[in-house]
């Protein structure tokens, strides 16, 4: 896709800023892709120079980008629309700011422009371990699961103590850094816990990783409901693949237990634990962080 150029047939190009495009106080360097809701960058901050993620509400079916770089309504219609998720968006930066954790993202700053709002995060070096999972096309081994998976889950423990559930949580939301530090990106579904309000519209949910409780319009999402997505990241780690989508699974579950297929090449602590958190029934999962953290350390 040509980013460097307002003349192409791509329809997919009004949706990102060209690099040397200035906002505020940064400068856009390059897209680093996006969403149905969202446009993200590398940027650089202009006064020190230094290397930002810049995330931009901008989502596909409700809007566009006009000439002046205004993120305008697509129509009447999806005005209302377009606004309360413009103010959600916003709500998910104020929110990203209470988090202090190595293993979530830093926001650094949030501002409204051109009709819509930025995020400002920090740029962090590595590899999306959901890129990394498909290129490898095998499974990973133990020390990398004990390596990334404690830690990630350290991070999930300070979100679910501030009120919140990430209920986004996969491998492409996952960046592996140096080391193998992992960060937890992307908070475009962060929602208050326990929460009391009606449905929200557009909801979130990733096949393979979102539980059953998060396909229907209940109050029944917890903190096992992001304990279900971290053991089916960390059951992508052994298979190499897509796990089955709990949809599919009400329906027949054909999911053979990790225990009974990994049992000769990973601990019998790691494959239990993997099985307790994607439980159909959330009941039968760890019910926090912590306790998949000690299930774990068994």
């Amino acid at each position: 896709m040509n980013l460097h150029s307002n003349e192409t047939d791509d329809p997919d190009a009004w949706y990102f800023l060209q690099p040397g495009t200035r906002i505020e106080d940064y400068v856009i360097e390059s897209s680093l892709g996006g969403g149905g809701f969202s446009s993200v960058y590398l940027a650089r901050q202009f006064t020190d120079q230094r290397l930002v993620v810049l995330k931009e509400y901008l989502p596909r079916r409700l809007a566009h980008r006009t000439w002046g770089n205004l993120v305008m309504p697509n129509s009447s219609e999806t005005r209302v629309l377009f606004i309360v998720g413009r103010k959600r968006f916003l709500e998910e930066a104020m929110v990203l700011t209470k988090f202090r954790h190595a293993s979530i993202v830093e926001v650094l700053n949030f501002f409204e422009a051109n009709s819509t709002v930025y995020l400002v995060m920090t740029y962090e070096y590595g590899k999306i371990l959901g890129d990394y999972l498909r290129e490898k096309k095998s499974s990973m081994s133990e020390v990398f699961l004990r390596r990334v998976f404690p830690p990630l889950l350290e991070g999930v423990k300070c979100i679910h103590s501030q009120g919140y559930l990430h209920l986004d949580i996969k491998p492409h939301n996952i960046l592996i850094r140096q080391g193998g530090d992992p960060l937890l990106l992307d908070f475009g579904a962060v929602q208050p816990y326990p929460y009391n309000g009606p449905p929200k519209p557009g909801k979130v949910s990733s096949p393979g990783f979102s539980p059953i409780e998060q396909y229907h319009d209940t109050n029944a999402v917890g903190p096992w409901s992001d304990i279900y997505a971290v053991g089916a990241s960390m059951r992508m780690c052994l298979d190499g693949k897509l796990p089955p989508s709990a949809k599919s699974r009400a329906e027949k579950d054909t999911l053979t237990s990790a225990v009974r297929s990994f049992r000769n090449k990973y601990s019998v602590s790691i494959l239990e634990t993997i099985d307790s958190a994607m439980s159909m029934n959330p009941k039968d999962r760890p019910q926090s962080a912590q306790e998949m953290i000690d299930a774990l350390k068994r």
